[in-house]
């Protein structure tokens, strides 16, 4: 293979990061996960939307959490022992904002080519369609690529900032010391 062609497959290449809602598995591209974090106690903002959880103090920084389940309709569960929060960062008006996203279990990250991705179908999909970039066909399962900027609009997403921004610090719990 040219330096050429090699040059082209590692860019047409998408690393992304599969986690686990109910039965299903989807996945994010890993550039935009921040970090991965253990369930910790997500303190509750009032007036908030239902999707929300609430926020997290992570190293200082207040995070709201948000339940992909609540957004795609799907039965809400309580967190178990394999539960985590999903750190992205999402662009809001040329800033990246970091927001947690609740999973039921993180599974791995998965490496393909872009080609392999396939184009979701239009019916019988959980997820608007719009919010999916594609599905990738991984061992014995699909997974459902997330286009996160698309299932949270600037609206949505200032639905959820706008009430944390006035939020003291000293009043989020500390994801150091809860778990």
């Amino acid at each position: 293979m040219s330096d050429e062609n090699q040059v082209n497959d590692q860019q047409n290449r998408l690393q992304i990061l599969s986690f686990v809602l109910g039965q299903d598995s989807f996945g994010t591209e890993i550039s935009c996960i921040q970090e991965v974090l253990e369930y910790r106690k997500v303190t509750a903002v009032p007036r908030t939307p239902d999707y929300m959880l609430g926020v997290i103090n992570l190293r200082g920084q207040v995070v709201p959490v948000v339940d992909l389940r609540q957004v795609f309709a799907m039965p809400v569960s309580q967190p178990t022992i394999d539960s985590c929060i999903i750190i992205v960062k999402i662009p809001i008006e040329g800033e990246e904002t970091a927001l947690g996203i609740l999973a039921d279990k993180v599974k791995e990250v998965v490496e393909f080519n872009s080609s392999e991705l396939k184009v979701p179908p239009r019916i019988g999909n959980k997820v608007d369609s719009q919010f999916i970039s594609g599905m990738l066909q991984h061992e014995d399962e699909f997974i459902i690529l997330l286009r996160l900027t698309r299932v949270f609009s600037s609206e949505q997403l200032h639905d959820v900032l706008d009430p944390v921004g006035d939020l003291p610090i000293e009043k989020v719990a500390d994801s150091a010391q809860s778990s």
